[in-house]
């Protein structure tokens, strides 16, 4: 498996499981790139498991801090 088939993988894992699960929330492109993003230093840091990826992906995402809106 190619390292852009990995990344596809487990972002797919992760989208799934947290669209399903409702905790996307949010500008969905925002989303995106904060899953990818994590996946991407586990990579760079020589991760290959998929699920790991994935589920770390997942608890990254369930974690952040939520954004608050600006007062005007």
């Amino acid at each position: 498996m190619t390292d852009l088939e990995l990344r596809a993988q487990s972002f797919e894992i992760a989208w799934k499981y947290l669209d399903q699960s409702g905790l996307l929330t949010g500008e969905r492109k925002d989303a995106a790139r904060f899953i990818l993003n994590r996946i991407d230093r586990m990579m760079i840091r020589g991760e290959r498991r998929r699920l790991l990826l994935s589920n770390a992906a997942i608890d990254a995402y369930r974690m952040r801090p939520a954004l608050v809106p600006l007062e005007a």
